[in-house]
């Protein structure tokens, strides 16, 4: 690879040679917004029935209304209720929602619980059956969701630092980078490359735009990827993509074509130099498919017998999910067996779903 020789001065960079990409400025406040509506709409119902759970009091009396549980892709299930009892002498009428992941199929049976410490907060028995699933998923998909927007926001304010360093003079180093997807479109080259390749890799990504017939300066090829020329701009986060006519570079004319000097004999002489060729995508083959689902497929179904083993054998208890659940769903004879193995450990319970008989409370 040729080396690039710059003048031994302080050199400033183009304006907007470091570009943000797009989806930054739509997808970003989406994805807070989805964290934001998750947590407020969620949190208050866990912590509630968190605090129901410190002291439940289940009452037969009271009259859970309206009940309806709804299931969104396979595994997201809201259940909403309203429910209506009295206690110490007082009337309670109050509307409640849990929300948790399950492979739940058939209807729920739940009842009403309140907190003997504080009657006036109720809930349905599903929803503390289910409390646990319940946190963990409120607080996987908040520190999901909120995690992304924050990384998209850090990174977003990354690039327009980046950006104004790059106008100030600074030394220049150059460096390779891998170019890892581009895309044409109306005129413009979006260049998306990672640093990963020098001695001193960083491994963080940046993308960039060329127009008017830019073209960035490719110096050779590994493991399928297009390599191209980069600089360091003093201490700056990101290496700039260089363009092969070096006018991102504030260069005078005849030192813009000593630096280009080498790289011209390359291309003359070297005909392995790859450039950037838009390329059909490559269809992934029957056999692959069949084999990347099969394989998928073992580990689902390992994973579920696996845990369905812990549940009815070393669960610390007969009401987890989606144990009952999976439990349910078993062929007659495992799950005779599962619920054997439940019954000898909380047999003294009412009977978890799954095991239940005809009455919903005693063992099958």
């Amino acid at each position: 690879m040729p080396s690039l020789v710059l003048p031994g001065r302080p050199l400033s960079l183009a304006r907007n040679v470091i570009s943000t990409p797009s989806a930054y400025f739509w997808s970003t406040p989406i994805i807070l917004a989805l964290a934001v509506f998750l947590f407020v709409s969620e949190a208050p119902g866990v912590i509630r029935d968190f605090q129901i759970s410190q002291n439940p009091l289940t009452l037969e009396n009271g009259d859970v209304q309206n009940g309806r549980c709804t299931t969104r892709k396979a595994v997201f299930t809201d259940c909403e209720a309203r429910l209506v009892y009295s206690y110490g002498g007082r009337d309670y009428d109050t509307e409640v929602e849990v929300m948790f992941v399950d492979f739940h199929t058939g209807d729920y049976e739940t009842g009403l619980v309140i907190s003997a410490d504080h009657p006036e907060l109720a809930t349905m028995s599903l929803g503390l059956d289910m409390l646990w699933n319940r946190i963990i998923t409120l607080t996987v998909f908040a520190l999901l969701l909120g995690g992304m927007g924050l990384g998209m926001i850090f990174l977003a304010i990354r690039i327009w630092w980046v950006k104004g360093q790059l106008l100030r003079p600074a030394m220049l180093t150059p460096v390779p980078v891998e170019i890892t997807a581009f895309d044409r479109k109306r005129g413009v080259l979006s260049i998306t490359y990672n640093d990963k390749i020098a001695d001193d890799k960083t491994g963080r990504s940046a993308y960039t735009r060329m127009k008017n017939g830019e073209e960035p300066l490719i110096v050779g090829e590994a493991n399928g990827k297009a390599i191209g020329l980069a600089v360091r701009h003093g201490n700056t986060a990101l290496p700039v993509l260089l363009d092969d006519r070096l006018q991102r570079v504030e260069l005078t004319d005849n030192e813009r074509t000593a630096a280009l000097a080498p790289f011209a004999y390359q291309q003359e002489h070297d005909q392995s130099v790859p450039i950037l060729i838009d390329e059909p995508k490559r269809s992934v083959s029957v056999w692959k498919r069949l084999q990347l689902f099969f394989g998928v497929l073992l580990l689902i179904v390992v994973g579920v017998v696996g845990f369905w083993l812990w549940y009815v054998t070393t669960s610390t208890t007969a009401f987890q999910s989606p144990g009952m659940d999976i439990n349910n769903l078993m062929p007659a004879p495992l799950n005779e067996w599962g619920c054997e193995q439940l019954k000898k450990r909380f047999g003294q319970d009412r009977a978890p779903f799954g095991c239940v008989a005809d009455d919903y409370t005693s063992w099958k």
